[in-house]
């Protein structure tokens, strides 16, 4: 789940990327708008947190882009500009919703949390498969009934692995949704991941390696 935050007032955009990386979101950070039509290019995102009022390029020509590119990536503009007709200009170039500054994170995440659903395909509130029981509202973990502890990443990664319900996944797909641009490419940090993982959901392991392919839970 991955989101580029887009935004020129530099203390705001990474107080909001801190924020939602503590909720074990993978966050870009731009502070103009060349630089994320630079991202968009190159990443695909869930969601963009999208500053009206951007340098260089403005925030509104930013999101006719993505409507206009098909991505599925859904739009929350940011602005300080709280009078109706600027609310529904924002909403009629195709933005999904829109906040106001300044805001409260916690409104912030549920915005976030509310166009992540409406992103990708519905999912049952609860994922679980072979024993394994995770609820994302809850941030919790279960192993045949046992809690589990995990580390943002890890609850991560089980959840995409869960999401994907047996099919494989990839190193490559968790790096692009798990973790955000900064992170090297060739690092092992995937592999690790799934290693502490598997240890603390304890045995018999449920987290399969398909050799040169990915992982997935069976």
């Amino acid at each position: 789940m991955r989101i580029l935050v887009a935004e020129d007032e530099r203390i705001l955009a990474d107080a909001v990327a801190e924020w939602l990386r503590r909720e074990t979101f993978a966050v870009d950070v731009v502070y103009d708008g060349d630089a994320a039509l630079e991202r968009l290019g190159l990443n695909e995102y869930d969601v963009v947190l999208l500053d009206r009022d951007l340098p260089v390029v403005h925030g509104d020509e930013i999101c006719r882009a993505i409507v206009d590119s098909g991505t599925p990536a859904r739009v929350l503009m940011l602005t300080a500009a709280a009078a109706v007709r600027d609310r529904v200009a924002g909403l009629s170039l195709g933005a999904d919703d829109y906040l106001t500054k300044p805001f409260a994170f916690a409104e912030l995440s549920a915005r976030v949390h509310a166009l992540m659903r409406r992103s990708r395909p519905a999912a049952p509130p609860v994922l679980a498969r072979a024993g394994v029981r995770l609820d994302p509202a809850r941030r919790e973990v279960s192993r045949d009934g046992r809690p589990v502890a995990l580390a943002n990443k890890e609850f991560a990664v089980l959840a995409e692995l869960l999401r994907a319900a047996g099919n494989v996944v990839s190193a490559e797909h968790l790096l692009e949704h798990v973790w955000d641009e900064n992170i090297d490419p060739f690092t092992n940090v995937v592999r690790v991941t799934v290693m502490k993982l598997r240890r603390k959901l304890g045995e018999p392991q449920v987290v399969q390696t398909v050799p040169g392919v990915g992982y997935r839970v069976v």
